[in-house]
């Protein structure tokens, strides 16, 4: 339904660029505005996880479909904690 808000355990605060190289370098080589809304989704999830099991279940499902993008980004964000 047009217009209707995110339910609250998928809702992520939107991101206007990546944070991570990682992302930035996926991102160049996706064409699909979908494909690129999960690639941010999956890189908000890693900076700032969100409860809920219908984000666990999402961010899973990203993670399968592309696990170097997720360690990469798991990598990437670690380096910049320590």
């Amino acid at each position: 339904m047009a217009g209707a808000p995110a339910r609250p355990e998928t809702a992520m605060p939107p991101t206007a660029a990546p944070h991570t190289e990682a992302v930035q370098r996926a991102l160049a080589q996706v064409s699909d505005r979908g494909h690129a809304a999960d690639l941010l989704y999956l890189e908000a999830w890693e900076i700032n996880p969100v409860p809920g099991a219908a984000a666990a279940r999402r961010v899973a499902q990203l993670r399968r479909a592309n696990p170097a993008l997720a360690d990469a980004i798991r990598r990437e964000l670690g380096r910049r904690r320590a």
